[in-house]
Order: C-alpha cells, then structure tokens, then sequence
C-alpha cells in the first residue's frame, strides 16, 4: 500500500506540474470550465514532453522549467521546512528553495515515462477560505481510480499550484517529512541538509 501510494505520487504530482502551464494568470476566480481546461491541457503537455524523444535529463529541465514557472515555489519550499523556516537566514532560505527546486525537477521529472496514456477528470471546483480546492479523479495505467485534489492560490500575485492532495496525503506534508528527515541526519545543520539535497533526487 505505503509503495503504491508513492507511485501515485510520483505519477500524479508528475500530471499535476505539466499541466500548470494552462492556468491562466490574473484570474481570480476558478470556474468548473476553467478547471476542465487545465486538466486536459495537464495530460497534453506531460505527453508533448515525451513524445519529444529527448533525453531524461532534459525533459528533467523542461519540468523544472514548468514548476519554477507555475508553482508557488517558494510557499512549498518554506512550508517543507516547516518550524525550521524561523531560524534560517535569509541567504540559506534562498540556498534551501533553489536545492529543493532541483530536487523536486529530479524527483518527479524523471518519472515522465509512467504519465503515458494518464488522464485527470475534474468533480468539482470550490472557493476554501483564500484559495480554491479543484477536486478531481486520477486515472492511470494499471492503478484503480484515486482522487487527487489540486489546492490553487493567488497569494503570489498569479494563480499558483501550491499543494495537492493524493487520496487524504499533502505533497507538502510528505515533501517536509522527506526535508526533515534529512535534516535530522545532519543534527539540524541547515547547510549540510542543503547540500545533501542538491544530491537527492
């Protein structure tokens, strides 16, 4: 179980980051319509990328290129940190978002091949508190359906995917036990972390 809901993540997290280059910016409010379009447009960019033919190392950059563009880069990357944010200078802040950026581009860019023949299919759209919760089934090769929520926010001054949801599991929450696992293996030494994370992947 603990490992197919990691693949999920993988593949889903994978679908969910491609498809940001269709949400439009300077909207503040997300329609049902507007939702369906992103995660049609989700499935067609992943597969744009793979029919490239390029190699895995350059469809890594193309999706570091697409989180760096359409995520909310630095709230995940502060929120994984989680209460260690508070104590870190501005510089390591800096060094942690660029470390974890690549991180992240590795992790799940090199996992393009799984996203073949994937599809999304929205079930609802809701205004929650400052942001906006688009509710949406995940359907995959060889995987029963799963429910994957996309949490989208204006906060940065563009509408940004900042978190998702995977069947009840944040991508942020397991993004920060990942990061402060990390740190727990180096004492809490932030620079350590940092460098250990520019490895990982």
């Amino acid at each position: 179980m603990t490992s197919n809901l990691s693949r999920r993540h993988f593949v889903a997290t994978g679908l969910a980051f491609g498809g940001l280059a269709a949400l439009p910016s300077g909207v503040l409010a997300l329609t049902d319509a507007r939702a369906r379009s992103l995660v049609d447009a989700i499935v067609s960019d992943i597969n744009r990328v793979i029919a490239s033919g390029k190699s895995v190392s350059s469809m890594i950059k193309d999706f570091e290129r697409i989180f760096t563009r359409y995520a909310d880069v630095n709230i995940i990357a502060r929120s994984t940190l989680g209460a260690d944010a508070n104590r870190i200078s501005s510089s390591q802040m800096a060094a942690f978002t660029e470390a974890f950026r690549g991180y992240i581009a590795r992790k799940y860019g090199k996992r393009f091949n799984e996203f073949v023949g994937g599809r999304i299919e929205v079930n609802s759209v809701k205004e929650v508190k400052s942001w906006h919760e688009v509710k949406s089934t995940a359907y995959l090769r060889g995987e029963s359906p799963f429910e994957v929520s996309f949490l989208i926010s204006d906060r940065s001054g563009q509408d940004r995917f900042f978190d998702m949801i995977i069947e009840g599991i944040s991508l942020r929450l397991s993004e920060r036990t990942e990061v402060g696992a990390m740190l727990d293996r180096r004492n809490g030494d932030i620079n350590a972390m940092i460098a250990d994370l520019k490895k990982a992947g």
